[in-house]
C-alpha cells in the first residue's frame, strides 16, 4: 500500500472540506446580508416567488424563510413524487442552491414582478422563423409540457411526419398519442394544484379546514396546512364501498379537474362568508327590490281605481 499517496489524498480530501466549509459559511453571510438589507422590502411585496417551473419551486415568504419544492419521477411506480420543505435561514439554502442561481432568481422574480422586459434576445426572430404565435405559452424557465408529450410519443419509434399505411396503424398510432398527451396533462393539471397549495398555505393557516366537497362517495377537503387532501370510492368499487385516499395532486388530478376545484373553493368560501358576494348581492337585492317596489304601486293604484 503506497502510504504517501493515501496521506495525501487525505490531506487533499481535508482541505477540500475546509474549503467548502469556508465556501458555505461565506455564501450564507452574503445571502444572509442581502436578506437583511432587503427584508423591508420582501415583507411589502408579501414574499416572492424566485423559481417556478415543472421540476423545481422556491419561495421566499414575508419572515424570510424559504419554501422548496423539488419534483422528480419515481421509476419504481412511474409517478411524480413532489417534496415539500421550509427553510429556515440562509445555511440551509445554500446548501441545496447555487448563491448566483438564488440572486438571479431573485433578480428575475422582481423584474416580473415590475413588468419589465427581459434581457433583449433574438426570440422575436426565432419566434418568426418557427411560425409560432407570440401569445402561444409556454412555461417559463421549462419545457412546453405538451410539446414534451409529443417528443416522448415520437421516441417511441415512430415518426410523427411518416403516414400511416392503414386505419388501424392510424387508429392505434392517435391512440398512443391521446395517452400520452392525457399523461402530460395530468402532470401539468397536478403542478397547479401545486402552485395553489404554495400561494394559499398563509392564508389557509388563518382558516383552517376548509371542506369542499363532503358527498356519500366522495370528500374534499383544503386543509389549514394548504394542502388538499381527498377520497374517493372508484365507480369499480362502488358496490363495496371501499375509500381510496388521494395521495397529493398526482393522484387528485386523475378524479377532479383543477378548475372544478378551484370553482368549488370559491362557492364553498362564498358560503361560509356571505360578505364576500355581498356587493354584487346588494346590487342584484336592490335592483330586484326596486323593480318590485315600482311593480306593487301601480298595481295599488289600478286596484284602488277599480273600486272606485
Amino acid at each position: 500500500m503506497d502510504t504517501s499517496r493515501n496521506d495525501q489524498l487525505g490531506e487533499l480530501a481535508a482541505d477540500a472540506s475546509l474549503e467548502r466549509t469556508d465556501f458555505l459559511a461565506a455564501a450564507s453571510a452574503q445571502l444572509g446580508k442581502f436578506l437583511d438589507a432587503n427584508a423591508e422590502r420582501i415583507a411589502d411585496l408579501g414574499g416572492l416567488v424566485l423559481i417556478d417551473d415543472e421540476v423545481d419551486y422556491l419561495a421566499v415568504a414575508e419572515d424570510l424563510t424559504f419554501r422548496s419544492r423539488s419534483r422528480y419521477l419515481d421509476e419504481a411506480t412511474g409517478k411524480w413524487v413532489s417534496e415539500t420543505e421550509t427553510i429556515e435561514n440562509p445555511s440551509e439554502l445554500i446548501e441545496l442552491y447555487n448563491l448566483a442561481d438564488v440572486f438571479a432568481a431573485f433578480q428575475e422574480a422582481t423584474k416580473a414582478e415590475a413588468g419589465l422586459d427581459e434581457e433583449p434576445t433574438g426570440t422575436a426572430d426565432l419566434l418568426k422563423s418557427a411560425d409560432i404565435s407570440s401569445t402561444d405559452t409556454i412555461p417559463l424557465g421549462g419545457e412546453n409540457p405538451y410539446a414534451a408529450a409529443a417528443d416522448d410519443w415520437a421516441a417511441g419509434g415512430r415518426d410523427v411526419d411518416e403516414a400511416p399505411e392503414t386505419e388501424e396503424e392510424a387508429a392505434g398510432r392517435l391512440y398512443d398519442l391521446a395517452l400520452a398527451f392525457q399523461e402530460r396533462s395530468q402532470q401539468t393539471e397536478a403542478h397547479l394544484l401545486e402552485q395553489f397549495e404554495s400561494a394559499a398555505s398563509q392564508l389557509t393557516a388563518f382558516l383552517g379546514d376548509l371542506v369542499i366537497i363532503d358527498d356519500d362517495d366522495e370528500r374534499l377537503t383544503l386543509r389549514a396546512s394548504g394542502t388538499f387532501t381527498a377520497e374517493v370510492v372508484p365507480e369499480a368499487e362502488a358496490e363495496a364501498g371501499t375509500w381510496r385516499k388521494l395521495d397529493g395532486p398526482d393522484d387528485i388530478v386523475e378524479f377532479y379537474d383543477p378548475t372544478d376545484i378551484f370553482g368549488d373553493l370559491a362557492d364553498t368560501l362564498a358560503e361560509a362568508f356571505p360578505a364576500l358576494s355581498g356587493a354584487d348581492g346588494a346590487s342584484e337585492d336592490g335592483d330586484e327590490g326596486g323593480e318590485s317596489e315600482a311593480d306593487e304601486e301601480p298595481q295599488e293604484d289600478h286596484s284602488d281605481d277599480a273600486d272606485k
